[in-house]
């Protein structure tokens, strides 16, 4: 790893840091993001050393306060910048001299706002004495591992009826990065992934981007152990061929999907609004994310349900993809989304139909189930009739993938089918992606089911189905760079390591 992308490790993994602009005011964003430092009772506790920075208090929560940067007797790794635009500048000089390596700057007011002239003079104080920023007018970095959090949006809220709610919770650890232009899409994204349970790495944010940038962050996230796949937001890209290089090195290792935004004229000159942003051709981005095997998704849901696939199942061999359902409406429309996303559901070989029509014979699935794909097994179905039909299917050398449509709402079947068809998937080297349609408490227990044993569930045909694009997508682009089978059997590697199996 190149030094001075190995440095960016101080943003999650600091020994001491600095929050400047630290505050008793509790409606304010440096009183929030201190105390997430020093007073977190519901997540990982920060183990490094924290000082509060502020002329007009002498303590904070219990910790002394200093005037200045310059005025903390111990060595400062990174300072987290909370204060005025205009004040910044200074910070930054005050930083400068005490050596400090890292800084993110949380305060607007810069390129987002026509203020380019302030944001160059931070920028060239940072450059000039080899301080690595994140920022300006950013919401910074979160770990879930180890206990830094710079979100200044607590995670809880009192209504007016005086009931307190979460409003911004932090996801569990796990193996997804969200790497985004947007602190407030970003936040939205945290709140999302928490509600599905659905863990994550590192969360950090870029803002205006005067210093450390997205090919950058990628180039760190590639040699990061604790992330698997990379959740990449992004309104404008300005470093070309320093992206497609670091783009090109990451997904041959680890997927990375994209969202970009500023689609359209009107879409690109709000993007220049929020960030300062470059407006630029979507086909060029488009180019460019294929090129580097970079999964563009077309919008929010495709962009979390492929991440949530990619970390939990190895990509698809091939385009040709088997569906197992109980329920021939919802099988329907998961054909339609398939081939509308160039997926293949073609008529399954005659060596599979005569397994279905032995099963039939034999009394094992209805004589009325259709065979031909999807393999539709009637609102008669058992645990055992998913659990043979999947059998068949993953033998079936033709079907590189399986969506398995499980409705819970028929009578015979019970909610131990999941572990049935998790225990079959497990034998086999092939994606599985599930979907049980509902909101209701069962309906979530079938997914959750799923999720907990590695098979990434959804709420509704169409997404189970660009789900298992993504996994194909990402499939035959390793192909295509011949990479394939190393990233296969690293995934099982880890995979084996996780749940404690032995290869």
């Amino acid at each position: 790893m190149y030094e001075a992308t190995k440095r960016l490790g101080a943003f999650f993994k600091p020994n001491s840091v600095a929050v400047v602009g630290a505050t008793k005011k509790i409606d304010k964003a440096g009183h929030v993001i201190f105390k997430n430092f020093v007073d977190n009772k519901t997540r990982q506790v920060f183990k490094g050393e924290i000082y509060a920075v502020n002329p007009n208090e002498n303590s904070i929560l219990g910790v002394k306060c200093y005037p200045t940067i310059t005025k903390i007797p111990d060595e400062v790794e990174l300072v987290v910048v909370v204060v005025p635009a205009d004040i910044v500048p200074k910070t930054m000089r005050e930083a400068a001299a005490k050596k400090v390596k890292t800084a993110v700057i949380i305060s607007a007011g810069f390129g987002e706002v026509g203020n380019h002239e302030l944001e160059n003079e931070v920028a060239t104080i940072a450059k000039e004495a080899g301080i690595r920023v994140l920022g300006p007018n950013c919401l910074g970095v979160y770990d879930s591992r180890t206990g830094v959090d710079m979100l200044f949006l607590p995670e809880t809220k009192v209504l007016t009826t005086g009931d307190e709610v979460v409003a911004t919770p932090r996801p569990i650890p796990g193996n997804i990065a969200i790497v985004t232009q947007s602190g407030a899409f970003g936040a939205a994204a945290l709140d999302y992934l928490a509600g599905l349970h659905t863990g994550v790495s590192k969360f950090v944010s870029f803002g205006n981007k005067i210093d450390v940038d997205e090919a950058e962050m990628l180039r760190y996230l590639l040699h990061d152990e604790e992330t698997n796949v990379v959740l990449l937001y992004v309104e404008d890209i300005r470093s070309g061929r320093k992206f497609l290089k670091a783009g090109e090195e990451i997904t041959k290792i680890k997927p990375v999907v994209a969202l970009k935004s500023g689609r359209t004229e009107a879409g690109a000159r709000a993007a220049a609004s929020h960030t300062g942003a470059i407006a630029g051709s979507d086909k060029i981005y488009d180019a460019a994310f294929e090129q580097t095997g970079i999964l563009r998704a077309e919008d929010m849901d495709e962009f979390f349900h492929a991440g949530k696939a990619l970390s939990m199942q190895i990509p698809a061999k091939g385009k040709n993809v088997g569906i197992i359902t109980d329920a021939g409406g919802p099988g329907i429309m998961a054909v339609d989304e398939c081939g509308l996303k160039g997926l293949t559901v073609k008529r399954f070989s005659e060596k599979t139909i005569s397994k279905f029509e032995k099963l039939k014979a034999d009394g094992k699935l209805p004589k009325f189930a259709t065979n031909l794909n999807p393999i539709d097994v009637t609102g008669s179905v058992t645990s055992e009739m998913f659990e043979l039909a999947t059998e068949i299917l993953f033998q079936d050398p033709e079907v590189d993938s399986i969506i398995m449509l499980g409705l819970h709402h028929t009578p015979a079947l019970q909610e131990d089918y999941v572990d049935k068809v998790a225990k079959v998937a497990s034998r086999y080297e092939k994606p599985m992606v599930a979907c049980d349609i509902g909101e209701t408490e069962m309906a979530l227990n079938i997914r959750s089911r799923f999720d907990k044993l590695s098979i990434p569930a959804y709420s509704s045909p169409e997404d189970a189905a660009r789900a298992m694009n993504a996994l194909v997508r990402y499939g035959l682009y390793l192909q295509k760079k011949q990479c394939l089978k190393e990233y296969t059997d690293s995934f099982l590697r880890s995979k084996r390591k996780k749940y404690g199996v032995k290869a």
